[in-house]
């Protein structure tokens, strides 16, 4: 199931990460991979239908209990429909937020669920990225990118700061509990450096594309 290469993004909304995985997708292209880009939740018909029911209305719709279940529910069928299939065929899978997102959104910081998120994640996914791509930005810095897009700004600050500031924080352990998989990227910067220096990660860890030169 894991022949080809799973790379995931990761971060605080408005850190980049759709921006840069659509970059690493075309660059690998370019280079002659097959790539599947895909994201989360969604990825299937399954999963994208579960994902309105996660990223419409208040942020207290759900208790975190139930935002972990409609996760992994809608993790499994995208596992199961858009990302073994594509793994074994020896594609390369470019993913947009994985479980890393539920263990720190709802395992870090709505309370100590982080032991029901593993539990649940090694009985019904059992899988990790190769390779963990974690763009680190200022709350602050975050929201300002959030706000230049329409209704997104709402959501993102209905949260507030500390929420943000938690996130991060969670973000930044799970890089220095998974060095073998996780890369801090610095985000505050030029999208073209920021995708450059991706490259070069991807191509170090994974060997998966010749090092892209520094703009």
């Amino acid at each position: 199931m894991t022949a080809g290469r799973f790379i995931t993004f990761e971060g605080i909304d408005g850190a980049g990460k759709s921006s840069q995985a659509q970059h690493l997708a075309d660059t690998l292209r370019a280079a002659g991979r097959d790539v599947v880009l895909t994201r989360e939740p969604g990825g299937s018909p399954g999963a994208e239908d579960i994902r309105h029911l996660l990223v419409d209305g208040p942020p207290d719709r759900w208790s975190a209990e139930t935002e972990i279940l409609l996760f992994t529910a809608a993790r499994r069928d995208h596992l199961e429909r858009t990302i073994s299939p594509a793994l074994a065929a020896g594609r390369t899978v470019i993913c947009d937020r994985f479980a890393d997102s539920t263990r720190v959104y709802q395992g870090a910081t709505r309370g100590d669920l982080r032991a029901i998120v593993d539990a649940l994640h090694a009985q019904m996914i059992g899988i990790e990225p190769a390779l963990t791509l974690i763009l680190d930005l200022a709350p602050d810095r975050a929201a300002a990118r959030m706000r230049q897009r329409a209704g997104a700004a709402a959501r993102f600050e209905a949260f507030g700061t500390g929420f943000q500031d938690r996130l991060r924080a969670g973000f930044r352990a799970l890089a220095e509990a998974f060095p073998a998989r996780c890369v801090i990227v610095d985000a505050d910067r030029d999208a073209a450096l920021i995708a450059a220096d991706i490259a070069r990660i991807a191509a170090r860890r994974l060997a998966v594309v010749a090092p892209a030169p520094a703009p």
